[in-house]
C-alpha cells in the first residue's frame, strides 16, 4: 500500500515539475489539490495526526527515564559488587524491551494514523472530483 502510495505521489510531482502545460496547469493542480487539504475530513485527520505526535514524543522520554531509574536501583541496591552488576544487566535488558516495545506501539500508531489521513484525503479528493 504504501509503494503504491509513493509510485503516485511520484508520478504527480514528476508530472507537475517536468509539464510542458507551464504555470497554469500548475496552478490548476495546487487549487484542486488545496481544496483537498483544506476539506474538513482532511483537516480533521491531520489534527488526530498532530496530537497524536504530540503524545507520542511525551512517552518516549519518560520510558527511557524509568528504566534509567530501575537500572540505578539495581546498580545501587544490596549485595556484592558482582549481585549489583548482575541486577544492572537485567535491569538493563528489561529496560531495552519497554524502550523496544514503546517504540513499536508509537510506529504502529503512527502508521495507523498516517493511514487514516491518506484516506480521508483520498475520500475528500474523490468527492471534490465528482
Amino acid at each position: 500500500m504504501r509503494g503504491k502510495a509513493g509510485l503516485v505521489i511520484g508520478i504527480a510531482v514528476g508530472y507537475v515539475l517536468g509539464s510542458r502545460a507551464g504555470k497554469e496547469r500548475y496552478e490548476q493542480i495546487k487549487t484542486q489539490w488545496m481544496k483537498v487539504w483544506n476539506t474538513e475530513p482532511v483537516q480533521d485527520q491531520v489534527a488526530k495526526v498532530s496530537e497524536f505526535a504530540k503524545s507520542s514524543a511525551m512517552a518516549l522520554p519518560s520510558t527511557l527515564w524509568d528504566s534509567a531509574v530501575k537500572v540505578s536501583k539495581a546498580a545501587a541496591g544490596k549485595g556484592t559488587p558482582g549481585q549489583r552488576v548482575d541486577a544492572a544487566v537485567k535491569a538493563s535488558k528489561a529496560a531495552a524491551d519497554d524502550l523496544d516495545r514503546a517504540a513499536d506501539e508509537t510506529t504502529a500508531a503512527a502508521a495507523k494514523a498516517a493511514d487514516k489521513a491518506k484516506k480521508a484525503a483520498d475520500e475528500a479528493r474523490e468527492r471534490s472530483e465528482a
